[in-house]
């Protein structure tokens, strides 16, 4: 069995676990205190007219997103932006500061002001920083699959090319002798081996970063859609159904140059485009259809979304400093060159920036 089908055998499940448990706890919350429960009555709020709006927000979203993660997909053929191009780089490093602010701005503050919300128990939610905590967990758990699939592929790759380390010795040793007698083609055929083994090192790695990157957008996707469809506030959705096109079309920028980067094959590429473009109009639906007992200021609800986007944080956060920003910035060909580096950091500060400003509306 291919290591990337297994790792996305292993990572569905987990997925549709997230997912189940973010509904089952909304049908015990009807039975909670009357003012947590109560939705808030505004001129703003209007259950006939955000209709219309989610159905907007669905199509809108579905297509933005799958713009945005096609987009390097369909490009590769262009000589300016394949990924050994300096533009690449620059775009990818602007998808990855969408990214880490993201996770700074948008979701980590929903998580502490779920968490902190007058809706819960003084014992345990205002006496210890969940938020916090579980997002420090969250990251070290990323890590330790990130590095435990990371070994797993790359051990795999290495049995498919080279079964026998004894023979991959035995085979350098004799490349070295032929260098000695032969003036140097012994050593280029040597050089071979390493980069072959280099490369395909690089890409199951990419392939990690790819899957690990597509969990953690997913995850934060299906609650963003899930508090949009079951909210009835049509000032809040006008905003939402904007700021999340322009996320949604960066972030899926981002991802989609991890996956071509990862060269998977077609149907794998399919599949994670398919789920990233779904989610969020996946969560909309989802909360469209749940709105009669899912309300957002339940304390089950504010526990169960306020914990699974604090976990998200911490996995976006992780990804976009570690995988996609530092391997870039520490990577040979940042370090050659402090042009493309200021360039780079450029684009990193313009994607933060840029979504950091969102967090006004969204």
């Amino acid at each position: 069995m291919a290591p990337t089908t297994s790792l996305f055998k292993v990572l569905l499940p987990i997925f549709f676990i997230i997912l189940v448990s973010a509904i089952i706890p909304q049908a015990h919350s009807i039975s909670e205190s009357d003012e947590c429960q109560s939705e808030t009555t505004n001129s703003c709020h209007d259950k006939a007219g955000a209709v219309p709006l989610k159905i907007i927000a669905i199509t809108s979203i579905l297509v933005t997103s799958m713009i945005g993660v096609s987009l390097p997909l369909v490009t590769r053929t262009v000589p300016a932006l394949h990924p050994d191009r300096d533009i690449f780089v620059v775009v990818k490093c602007f998808a990855g500061g969408i990214i880490l602010a993201t996770g700074f701005m948008h979701v980590l503050p929903d998580s502490f002001d779920m968490l902190s919300s007058n809706c819960l128990d003084e014992k345990p939610w205002h006496k210890f920083p969940f938020t916090g905590f579980v997002a420090m967990l969250s990251a070290i758990v990323t890590m330790m699959v990130d590095s435990m699939a990371t070994s797993i592929y790359s051990r795999r790759s290495k049995a498919g090319v080279n079964p026998d380390a004894d023979g991959v010795a035995a085979a350098i040793e004799g490349d070295q002798e032929m260098a000695v007698a032969g003036g140097g083609h012994g050593h280029f055929h040597s050089h071979n081996h390493q980069v072959k083994g280099g490369s395909e090192s690089q890409l199951s790695r990419y392939r990690v970063v790819a899957m690990v990157l597509e969990l953690g957008i997913i995850v934060h996707s299906i609650v963003i859609g899930l508090s949009l469809g079951a909210s009835n506030n049509t000032c809040t959705i006008k905003g939402l159904v904007a700021a999340l096109c322009f996320h949604q079309m960066f972030e899926g920028m981002g991802l989609g140059g991890c996956i071509l980067q990862a060269e998977f094959k077609f149907m794998k590429k399919v599949v994670l485009v398919f789920f990233f473009s779904a989610t969020t109009p996946f969560g909309i639906a989802l909360g469209m259809a749940l709105s009669k007992m899912y309300k957002e200021n339940s304390p089950s609800a504010l526990v169960t979304v306020g914990l699974l986007n604090a976990s998200s944080a911490g996995l976006l956060i992780y990804m976009a400093l570690v995988d996609l920003l530092s391997a870039d910035f520490m990577g040979p060909k940042l370090q050659r060159s402090i042009k493309l580096q200021i360039k780079s950091y450029m684009a990193v500060l313009l994607g933060a920036g840029g979504m950091s400003l969102l967090a006004k509306w969204a």
